[in-house]
C-alpha cells in the first residue's frame, strides 16, 4: 500500500514537471534563415535563384526601364508612369494566374507606386529614382555599421547557408573573410550612388534610368558572386574546410 502511494506521489511529481522551453533563435540566426540566398547542387551560390529567377529579374528591371524609354520617346511623364505601373500590374496578374508567390511582384509593385508618387508629386521624371537612392543609402549604412560592430551582415547570410551559424565570429580568418565580403557589397551600393547621383543633379534623366537598370540586379549579382568566392573557407591539405563545417 505504501509502495503504491509512493509510486503515485512519484508519478505526480513527474507529471508536474514542465517540458523545457525550446530555445528561441537568435536575431542573427533569423537574419540568415530569412535570406533569399540559394545554393546549387555543388554547394555554390545559385545566383539566378537568389535574384528571383528570370521572372524576378524581369519584374525588377523592366518597369523602370519601360518608364525611362517611354519618357525618352514621348517626354510625357504621365504616359511613362502609367506604362511602368501597368507593367507591374501585369506581372502581378500573371503570378495570380499561375498561383505562384506574390511576394516579389507585390513588393515590386509597391516600389513602383512609391517611385511614381515621388515623380508625380514634383512633376519631374528624375524624381522617380529618388526612393532608390534612399534604399541604397540605407543598405550601405547598415552594412558599414555591421562591419564596425564585427557582425558583418554577409557573414550572417553566408554563414547560415554554409552551416557555420555564427561560430565563424570566433575564428579570426573567417571573420576577416566575411568582413571583406561585406565590403564588396558595400562597394556595390557606394558605386551606385557615386555614378547615379551626379546624373540626377545634372538632369541626365535617360542616362540615369539606363544606369539604374544596369547597376541594379546585374551589379548586385556580380558583387554577391565575388563576395561568395572570397569568403569561401580555406581548404586544408586533406581537402576539408578550415574554419567551417561546409562550403
Amino acid at each position: 500500500m505504501e509502495v503504491g502511494i509512493m509510486h503515485d506521489e512519484e508519478s505526480g511529481r513527474d507529471g508536474d514537471q514542465q517540458p523545457e522551453p525550446e530555445a528561441k533563435p537568435s536575431f542573427a540566426s533569423m537574419i540568415g534563415a530569412n535570406s533569399n540566398i540559394a545554393q546549387n547542387a555543388d554547394g555554390g551560390i545559385d545566383l539566378l535563384s537568389t535574384v528571383g529567377g528570370v521572372r524576378g529579374i524581369l519584374e525588377t528591371v523592366l518597369p523602370g526601364f519601360i518608364f525611362i524609354m517611354v519618357f525618352a520617346l514621348s517626354s510625357n511623364l504621365t504616359w511613362a508612369l502609367f506604362a511602368s505601373i501597368g507593367l507591374g500590374v501585369i506581372f502581378m496578374v500573371i503570378r495570380l494566374a499561375k498561383r505562384s508567390t506574390l511576394i516579389q511582384s507585390a513588393s515590386g509593385l509597391i516600389g513602383i507606386l512609391i517611385c511614381a508618387f515621388a515623380a508625380r508629386h514634383t512633376g519631374n521624371a528624375k524624381d522617380y529614382y529618388i526612393p532608390g537612392f534612399y534604399t541604397s543609402g540605407a543598405y550601405l549604412l547598415a552594412l558599414v555599421v555591421s562591419v564596425i560592430l564585427r557582425w558583418p551582415l554577409i557573414g550572417l547570410l553566408f554563414g547560415f547557408i554554409r552551416n557555420e551559424g555564427v561560430e565563424w565570429r570566433n575564428k579570426a580568418d573567417r571573420l576577416r573573410r566575411y568582413q571583406i565580403a561585406t565590403w564588396i557589397i558595400i562597394g556595390v551600393f557606394a558605386l551606385r550612388l557615386a555614378v547615379q547621383l551626379p546624373m540626377y543633379y545634372t538632369d541626365h534623366v535617360v542616362a540615369l534610368g539606363v544606369a539604374r537598370a544596369l547597376m541594379g540586379v546585374p551589379l548586385y549579382a556580380a558583387g554577391l558572386w565575388f563576395a561568395w568566392l572570397l569568403s569561401k573557407p580555406a581548404e586544408t591539405a586533406t581537402g576539408d574546410s578550415s574554419g567551417a563545417v561546409a562550403n
